[in-house]
């Protein structure tokens, strides 16, 4: 029986080893890529499925309303849309992790004068990252060990 080493032999030209691994990386992270993609296009199509409630109800999404759209800018509407909903998803699901970034956004929204929407966003971090003075276990009300 023949032994198939999986270890690169080393040439002699560090250009083409260097080449070389360089195909290598892409191709491993391009495969990451694909799967990862796959894995939210299923997440996209379970969403799709729940938020309009029946499969038969489908079709709706693909806009037959307004046959006069162009369909690129119905895409392009999409894809917005859903970048702020996956963002808008990511923070929801771990907001105590983001709190330094809705500070950020909100201080942006202020100084740019969508005093609104800084407020909005204030709130919503308020609710789940309030700010607390000293130690975190300094606030624990009513429970004496």
């Amino acid at each position: 029986m023949t032994e198939i080493s999986t270890t690169p032999v080393p040439s002699d030209d560090p250009m083409e080893d260097a080449a070389f691994e360089t195909m290598r990386a892409d191709a491993v992270l391009m495969g990451r890529a694909v799967s990862s993609g796959q894995y939210l296009a299923g997440l996209v199509a379970a969403a799709e499925l729940e938020t309009v409630g029946r499969p038969e109800k489908l079709p709706a999404d693909l806009f037959p309303e307004f046959p006069d759209l162009d369909p690129a800018v119905v895409q392009a509407v999409w894809d917005r849309a859903l970048a702020v909903g996956f963002h808008a998803g990511r923070l929801s699901a771990a907001p105590r992790l983001f709190r330094d970034q809705l500070d950020r956004v909100a201080g942006q929204f202020e100084a740019a004068g969508f005093h609104a929407m800084a407020g909005s966003v204030r709130r919503s971090r308020n609710l789940v990252a309030p700010v607390r003075d000293g130690h975190p276990g300094d606030s624990e009300s009513g429970r004496e060990h």
